[in-house]
């Protein structure tokens, strides 16, 4: 994870990562802002601020009084604009990398099949 990027961000990915690796499913709760924020060491207006992404994303709904649960579909449609981000975005950055280092895909291949 770069430092580079807002801490909001930061929390953000790691939220999406329980998300995606199935550690919070649809249907349940989340940490608490406070929660999360004392965990990670954070403000909790910046957690709050990670958690209002995902509600705006339609990924989390917000039960007053009670808390916030993952939404149903959460996984798929998170796991579907992470992936296309990626393609997007990070994936000609890595290309590229790979053109300057001489890197073919079978290398990666090779390599993550070891």
């Amino acid at each position: 994870m770069s430092e580079e990027r807002p801490v909001y961000l930061r929390l953000r990915d790691r939220i999406a990562a329980m998300i995606l690796d199935g550690t919070v499913s649809d249907g349940d709760p989340l940490p608490s802002v406070r929660s999360l924020a004392a965990e990670c060491g954070a403000n909790p207006l910046t957690v709050a601020k990670a958690y209002q992404t995902f509600q705006e994303e339609g990924l989390v709904v917000v039960k007053r009084g009670v808390g916030m649960f993952v939404a149903s579909g959460a996984a798929t449609k998170l796991r579907t604009n992470e992936r296309e981000t990626f393609l997007k975005e990070r994936w000609p950055e890595i290309c590229a990398h790979m053109r300057r280092l001489g890197l073919q895909p079978e290398d990666l291949v090779e390599r993550a099949l070891a």
